[in-house]
């Protein structure tokens, strides 16, 4: 049963590796790291043992967004039944880990192959382990993670006859540590897309007032530069002229603070005096984590803003949608930015083209 579930555990991170051959790795953190853990050990009944406890160190690499290696030492110790004995092993594997998404919280699969050294009754025996297993990391900051997996380890003492009968032995190992990355934490590169291609500028009369002297919705920013020509009065704009409602959310949050129901509060009249309007309500973040959960967080951060301006009635003239963070309008590299673009954007006809 053990060896089942090594080989499917096995078999899953294999698959993980195919899948990811073709990802875009071009911002990821490829830093060095050391690991320090404990660990708790319940041995097979093959091995005739009480729980052991031991504890051990990693050192790994970051390669890419799904993969880090790693090389591992350690030492367990754990009584036999009734006190007769003692098993005291030491010994190394390396690991392959495979990341299933990076952010805040990590899941991760695992596999490994080593040797030990196992000591019994006075007797030594050198074999190999193969391991299996999950986990996952928590990152508390840019240089520290707390992390914890689980894993099956298969022991073949290869002939040593430490234990009468036989020389395979069957474990479940919990291991709990912290990961330390050495060196800064990449900042994570943005690639804007190219601006959309303008309408071919329509024919004027020579002696036409140039745009910048003109502000057609009286919003106070000037016809050129006005990507939102169509605001409703009263609108807060931002620098481009587009509608934004002032609420800006914490980190990786969709819940609306106190402090910004006044601003809600007037756009919700504007709403209601401009009862034909079609708007599109646009949840945007910050660039931090992965591009899937940010767009659910800026759907999320719509949606709530949506239902606060509505009070839950049906508003078939206000749709959303969450952008995540491909539509900034700050630099991603400040916490200053980042928070600027943590923000919900209202747009007529869900359209900035003029």
């Amino acid at each position: 049963m053990f060896k089942k579930h090594l080989i499917t555990l096995a078999a899953l991170t294999s698959l993980g590796l195919f899948s990811s051959v073709h990802a875009d790795d071009s911002a990821v953190d490829k830093r060095w790291y050391v690991a320090p853990y404990g660990n708790f050990v319940q041995p097979g009944g093959d091995r005739n043992s009480e729980v052991g406890w031991g504890g051990g160190m990693s050192v790994g690499k970051i390669l890419n967004e799904h993969f880090n290696v790693e090389l591992k030492g350690f030492y367990q110790g754990y009584d036999s039944a009734n006190k007769k004995g003692r098993w005291d092993i030491a010994g190394g594997s390396a690991d392959f880990q495979y990341f299933i998404s990076r952010g805040t919280f990590s899941p991760y699969t695992v596999i490994g192959i080593g040797a030990i050294n196992s000591n019994h009754n006075e007797y030594n025996g050198v074999g190999f382990i193969g391991e299996a297993g999950v986990g996952a990391t928590y990152e508390i900051s840019d240089n520290f993670l707390v992390r914890s997996d689980i894993r099956y380890r298969y022991n073949n003492n290869l002939g040593a006859n430490l234990q009468q009968g036989t020389n395979e032995f069957n474990d479940l190992v919990v291991n709990m540590g912290f990961v330390v990355p050495f060196g800064d934490k990449p900042k994570h590169v943005f690639a804007q897309s190219p601006a959309p291609t303008p309408a071919p500028t329509p024919v004027v009369q020579a002696h036409t007032t140039d745009c910048s002297a003109l502000d057609t919705d009286h919003d106070g920013v000037n016809d050129c530069a006005d990507q939102c020509p169509k605001t409703p009065a009263g609108a807060h704009v931002a620098i481009n002229g587009c509608w934004t409602v002032d609420v800006k959310f914490d980190n990786d949050k969709a819940i609306i603070k106190p402090q910004y129901f006044k601003n809600l509060d007037n756009a919700a009249l504007i709403i209601k005096n401009n009862p034909d309007l079609n708007i599109e309500v646009q949840g945007h973040t910050s660039k931090t984590g992965t591009l899937k959960h940010n767009i659910a967080l800026s759907e999320n951060r719509a949606l709530a803003v949506k239902k606060y301006l509505v009070h839950d009635t049906h508003s078939p003239h206000l749709t959303t949608q969450g952008y995540g963070w491909t539509r900034p309008i700050d630099t991603n590299d400040t916490e200053e930015g980042r928070s600027n673009n943590r923000r919900v954007q209202l747009e007529i006809n869900g359209s900035q083209s003029k």
